[in-house]
């Protein structure tokens, strides 16, 4: 059984959540804050579900400070629609975001998606070469069958959308990607207004993880007025 934790100072949609959630077969703990939902936080959590306007530590704090220690799959629930609240949502680490109000259908499936996404990166042993297609440009090699990264024999820690758009950029070094390529290439969604920001936040987190592992962020080049390449 999967066990989710919903973070929500709000005690009607907490209670309605928790309802909804557990008649589709979770196990749920909840957390009246964000100084409680850290304080209840441990690795036993499959996914996170917070909402980002509460008192004293914001939903966007309570991010941060989990993604110092893991990389469960997080899911904002917030009545801040603005693209920049998005923006600072996934810079700060989360996975998925959705506005006040949503569509139970929607959110059960973009939980169901985070799950199975991140167990398939976790369960995967990276260090089984012999059983991964793999490709290797740059001092990096993508184990393709086992969604991992690594550099030097040293493993990245990716999110799933940035193994996706480093495995898509990769495998084909002389192509320039637009915006509009690597979200529906990704997502498997259609493209709208709001997607060009949403590749932006992850190809700067992308960077900022290829810097920080093997000094190579220069590897994502920005082709002005058309989108990215991976240049070797």
């Amino acid at each position: 059984m999967d066990k989710l934790l919903i973070i929500e100072d709000d005690e009607t949609i907490r209670n309605a959540l928790r309802i909804l959630l557990e008649n589709q077969g979770y196990f749920i703990e909840e957390a009246h804050d964000g100084e409680e939902g850290l304080q209840k936080f441990d690795s036993t959590f499959d996914l996170l579900i917070i909402d980002i306007m509460m008192p004293n530590i914001s939903g966007i704090e309570v991010c941060r400070r989990i993604r110092e220690k893991s990389y469960v799959p997080i899911l904002f629930l917030t009545a801040k629609s603005l693209e920049t609240d998005k923006m600072e949502a996934l810079s700060a680490g989360g996975d998925d975001y959705l506005v006040k109000p949503f569509s139970y259908v929607e959110l059960i499936a973009r939980i169901q998606a985070l799950i199975r996404r991140c167990r398939v990166y976790d369960n995967a042993d990276a260090s089984d070469t012999t059983a991964s297609s793999t490709i290797e440009r740059c001092g990096l090699t993508l184990y393709t069958k086992c969604n991992n990264v690594s550099y030097d024999g040293r493993q990245l820690a990716l999110t799933d959308k940035e193994y996706q758009i480093l495995l898509l950029l990769i495998s084909h070094p002389t192509k320039t990607f637009s915006t509009q390529n690597i979200f529906e290439s990704v997502w498997n969604e259609p493209y709208t207004q709001f997607s060009n920001n949403t590749i932006m936040v992850h190809i700067k987190n992308l960077r900022n993880k290829l810097e920080a592992g093997c000094g190579c962020a220069h590897l994502i080049k920005t082709v002005w007025g058309k989108g990215y390449k991976f240049e070797e």
